[in-house]
């Protein structure tokens, strides 16, 4: 239980009606979980606005609301909380019923486009190795040393976060490290919760169905690193051209990394090849198990917050070469009687799908051919369909393109979205073939000695979502059967 007036601190509150010496059970923005002892806060969505719950709210017997607009019928025994952003209240709000926990442990937030789950992973076992006990919220999973908890959203939502976060501070966690969407910054989720530092991995074309332009959903990522205190640190990757935008308006110390230019964290790359990553940072050498030019910036991103939160750098460096990377990211396994490679990736936008290509590319040794399975998320962006089609002919000898996860649309019409980007020239090399199982049977078919299978989109999931429902489907597992690994 938690007093109101402890629970509204540091809220903008522009109005409040009614009983101020309340005490609370539990917060919510969903009418269905509302009891006797529940405050409500009236969150206007994207699919539905919680101010049309308000009447329901009080049937179950909330004792108070939170909302952006008073309703007309003020009923007595109600305490009403009028604020101008309910998103932001709910957060600050969720942050004080469970103690201000990110208060109490090192907080350290991860957002860009693409690498957030595995630099996010990196530092989870960079610093359990270290021997701390560590709190992870990813993409992929949610972490409490090495309990593991499901992960739904990329970021939860403000009250399960810090519920999440709380339990961690109760596990004696040390640091925690996590997965900031520009959804969770754009919708206020992580308001109230406090960051001992950012990173900025990069920002390329994606999640425009919801920002419906790049430059806000540029300016939603920035929003995070605006925010950060300034005793925190926010670290850059310069490389991106808007590296240096992010940080432009922050109050923290700008730290930055870079693989092309000069920077306080910089990563030479000696060698890529599918043993690993041979690597100068910082001008020390480094051999890790990771492989590709991205994952160079992922590991100098891991190296750099491990440095920047006071780890001694060769101990850091030591514990990063002996790690893997994240589930489903340039996830590989290998028949070694025929030589062939299945690779399963989470690469689902056509920069992360272009630059998966492209180190695959550079390892080959020979005349490999390399096919590629890959298909577009239904309700989603449309416009990176032909251009995720356009992207996998540059770089493959084969293209299949096939079902994702379609949700409530007709995968046939998403494949036609794609079918748009293909090149005259590539038209020979490309195949539809809607279901998903059926395509990865295909391509381990045509794959002869020595060919590289890459299974693109789905990464770490182990479901397809058709209609509402998921079914179970896990491309790694489907790839091994058809490989017989």
């Amino acid at each position: 239980m938690q007093e109101l007036n402890k629970i509204l601190q540091n809220v903008s509150v522009k109005e409040l009606i009614g009983e101020q010496k309340l005490k609370a059970k539990n917060i919510t923005f969903d009418s269905r979980k509302v009891n006797d002892e529940s405050i409500f806060v009236a969150v206007s969505g994207t699919l539905v606005d919680g101010h049309d719950f308000i009447k329901k709210a009080i049937q179950s017997k909330a004792i108070a609301i939170v909302c952006e607009i008073l309703p007309q019928e003020l009923h007595k025994g109600v305490t009403y909380i009028q604020v101008s952003d309910s998103s932001e209240a709910l957060g600050i709000m969720a942050s004080n019923f469970y103690g201000n926990p990110s208060e109490q442990l090192k907080l350290i937030g991860i957002t860009g486009t693409n690498g957030k789950t595995t630099t996010v992973t990196l530092l989870h076992d960079l610093f359990s190795n270290m021997g701390y006990k560590v709190g992870m919220l990813s993409t992929v999973e949610n972490k409490i040393g090495n309990k593991v908890i499901p992960s739904t959203h990329t970021t939860p939502d403000a009250v399960a976060m810090n519920e999440l976060i709380s339990d961690m501070v109760d596990a004696g966690c040390d640091y925690a490290f996590m997965e900031v969407s520009s959804h969770s910054i754009h919708q206020r989720r992580i308001a109230g919760l406090t960051f001992a530092g950012g990173v900025f991995t990069n920002i390329t074309h994606d999640h425009l169905d919801y920002h419906k332009t790049f430059k806000e959903y540029l300016n939603a990522k920035k929003k995070f690193f605006d925010d950060l205190p300034k005793d925190a640190f926010a670290l850059t990757n310069i490389d991106d051209k808007n590296g240096m935008v992010m940080v432009q308006n922050t109050k923290a110390k700008i730290q930055k990394y870079s693989l092309r230019k000069k920077a306080d964290f910089k990563v030479k790359i000696v060698d890529n090849s599918l043993s690993g990553l041979h690597l100068e940072i910082n001008e020390n050498e480094f051999f890790g198990r990771l492989i590709g030019e991205f994952n160079a910036y992922n590991l100098l991103s891991a190296y750099a917050v491990g440095v920047l939160l006071g780890k001694d750098s060769l101990e850091t460096l030591t514990i990063l070469s002996q790690l893997k990377s994240a589930e489903g990211r340039f996830d590989y396994i290998k028949n070694e009687k025929t030589g062939i490679i299945g690779i399963v990736d989470y690469a689902h936008t056509p920069d992360a799908l272009e630059k998966v290509l492209s180190t695959i590319d550079k390892l080959k040794t020979g005349n490999e051919k390399i096919i590629t399975v890959v298909g577009c998320g239904g309700d989603r962006d449309k416009a990176k369909r032909p251009v995720m089609a356009k992207t996998a002919c540059a770089y493959s000898n084969h293209v299949i393109i096939t079902s994702d996860n379609p949700r409530t649309e007709d995968p046939d019409e998403i494949i036609e979205d794609m079918m748009k980007g293909v090149p005259i020239y590539a038209q020979q090399k490309v195949l539809s073939i809607t279901n998903r199982l059926q395509a990865i049977k295909t391509a381990s078919r045509i794959a002869n000695n020595g060919d590289i299978i890459l299974v693109a989109g789905k990464g770490h999931e182990k479901y397809q979502d058709i209609n509402g429902v998921k079914h179970a489907f896990d491309d790694k597992q489907v790839l091994r059967d058809c490989l017989e690994v």
